[in-house]
């Protein structure tokens, strides 16, 4: 399970207490786009979860602190953010790096990163000052990058910044919005 780090059968797919269900990481109340095809289906941001710690996560944005979430050891939550564990918060952060490069103006919604909590049901995701922490804080590892291979296998593309995770600096920290090599390599 992507947040609490437990195997879990994947017989144990449903609804109920200890089952596993499918967590947008980019919440999909946040650009209303459902699970349709495109950002709703997309692999890269497509985790499985514990139900329960993914009803927890709901749809809250991604910021430090919080009450520890039960079944999920290094889980914080406040009534408007998402804590992850530190062994996954850089995976978090590209994710929604890969996001909200891969959907722009002319795909079924123009995602995009900011600075906010509580973005609701607008095409946005927060805070991206935290998610830069995240990414520096926890590199690419094995996983990841074995993960970006499998997936380029079924979906044909791939997450650039788990390839090469200098892209981040090079678009968010100096300000730069020139993504059109980004979304070439995706």
């Amino acid at each position: 399970m992507f947040y609490s780090g437990e195997s879990r059968s994947k017989d144990r797919n449903g609804g109920n207490v200890g089952d596993w269900n499918r967590e947008h990481v980019w919440a999909k109340s946040h650009g209303n786009f459902g699970t349709s095809k495109g950002p709703g289906t997309d692999i890269h941001h497509l985790r499985p979860t514990d139900v329960q710690v993914n009803s927890s996560r709901g749809n809250l944005d991604f910021d430090y602190g919080g009450n520890a979430v039960k079944g999920c050891d290094g889980c914080f939550r406040t009534t408007n953010s998402w804590e992850p564990p530190d062994r996954v918060k850089g995976d978090v952060a590209r994710i929604l790096f890969y996001m909200a490069t891969r959907y722009e103006a002319g795909d079924r919604v123009d995602l995009e990163l900011n600075e906010l909590l509580n973005n609701g049901s607008n095409p946005y995701h927060g805070k991206l000052s935290v998610l830069l922490e995240w990414h520096e804080m926890d590199p690419v590892d094995a996983f990841e990058m074995n993960r970006n291979n499998v997936i380029e296998k079924w979906q044909g593309n791939r997450n650039p910044f788990i390839d090469h995770p200098e892209w981040v600096n090079s678009i968010w920290k100096k300000g730069s919005t020139n993504t059109d090599n980004i979304r070439k390599a995706s």
